[in-house]
């Protein structure tokens, strides 16, 4: 079992940054790939970035890429999201999760297994 709780979203202006973790309890965190999904009303859930278990690959939507850094530190179960040059079009409540599944299967929120509950995230134009 695992639980996962995000932290670091806010109000920030188009061009701004912002840097969202994701703290994971359980000893078992090292053994799952992370992932960020983000969500924005009226919109379904959509695949931002995720990591493998040992940072080895990561994974990136075309829409962050260049823009957006995942990373995680597993000696302190924790997942990190770097946000940089954000645009008004990535306002969305973000949610990390953990997956026990291959690489393959990173960009699919039904490979998931554990969930965040979210962190609100507003660029202002």
């Amino acid at each position: 079992q695992v639980q996962l709780v995000e932290s670091g979203g806010g109000l920030v202006q188009a061009g701004g940054s912002l840097r969202l973790s994701c703290a994971a309890s359980g000893r078992a965190f090292s053994r799952y790939a992370m992932g960020w999904f983000r969500q924005a009303p009226g919109k379904e859930r959509e695949f931002v970035a995720a990591i493998t278990w040992n940072g080895g690959s990561r994974y990136y939507a075309d829409s962050v890429k260049g823009r957006f850094t995942i990373s995680r530190d597993n000696a302190k179960n924790t997942v990190y999201l770097q946000m940089n040059s954000l645009k008004p079009d990535d306002t969305a409540v973000y949610h990390c999760a953990a997956s026990g599944a291959g690489e393959w299967a990173l960009i699919n929120d039904r490979s998931y297994d554990y969930w965040g509950q979210g962190t609100q995230v507003t660029v202002s134009s």
